[in-house]
């Protein structure tokens, strides 16, 4: 018997001045350790898309828990790759142009 899975991407861009607000917590010298791209991602890895894009929270609609499974660096984005389970993502379905690309017709 096959299952459905539930699969949600999210892609955010990092070159915006949303990206760029401070997401970590401040070091004991003051500043963050990290770059403000790393700052995004920890803060991603952390739960704060719930509080960063409430209306698209994924137990809002799809009615079903989501885990964040894996975070994708790309040169402008991050790719948030979300799930009920680990399981491979439709390429052809993605929203990624790195994904559904390979899968278009060069004719």
């Amino acid at each position: 018997m096959k299952t459905n899975v539930t699969q949600q991407e999210i892609l955010l861009t990092t070159e915006s001045s949303f990206a760029h607000r401070e997401w970590s917590e401040i070091g004991e010298n003051g500043k963050s350790n990290l770059s403000s791209r790393e700052e995004f991602e920890n803060a991603c890895w952390n739960g704060a898309v719930k509080e960063m894009l409430p209306e698209i929270d994924p137990e809002v609609t799809t009615g079903k828990k989501l885990w964040l499974w894996q975070i994708r660096e790309t040169r402008s984005f991050l790719e948030l790759e979300l799930s009920d389970y680990p399981s491979p993502k439709e390429k052809y379905f993605s929203i990624d142009p790195y994904c559904f690309l390979q899968t278009k017709s060069t004719n």
